[in-house]
């Protein structure tokens, strides 16, 4: 079809679909990003996977080290990235310490990309 032949649309008439759920606004876009890019990493995708998973819903770093081919200085770097991200926390016990995933934050990431999220792409 040219350009000539497209069909005229009604002044009235939207030209796209309506939205579904409201887009982030600036603020929330600027809150989430560093979250994205915080797991935009596979090593530190992996760890909250790791964590996760872990039985009882947290993890000794001793567990998570083990399961790389990195060494204990670079998981604690992606594990800091995390922390600091605000993805997990953790918690000294003696020599070790223990990570978990922060609930709260999984949510809010959990209810940008939900289903309700994906109806209007």
């Amino acid at each position: 079809m040219s350009k000539q032949e497209l069909p005229l649309v009604d002044a009235g008439q939207a030209c796209c679909a309506p939205l579904v759920c409201a887009p982030l606004t600036e603020a929330e876009a600027g809150e989430l990003a560093p979250l994205f890019k915080a797991i935009g990493d596979p090593v530190r995708l992996r760890l909250l996977s790791l964590i996760a998973c872990h039985e009882g819903g947290e993890a000794c770093v001793c567990d998570l080290t083990d399961a790389f081919e990195l060494t204990p200085p670079t998981i604690s770097h992606h594990l800091k990235v995390l922390k600091q991200a605000g993805l997990i926390d953790s918690q000294r016990r003696g020599t070790w310490v223990y990570y978990w995933l922060n609930p709260g934050v999984l949510e809010r990431l959990s209810a940008v990309l939900g289903p309700r999220a994906l109806v209007s792409a």
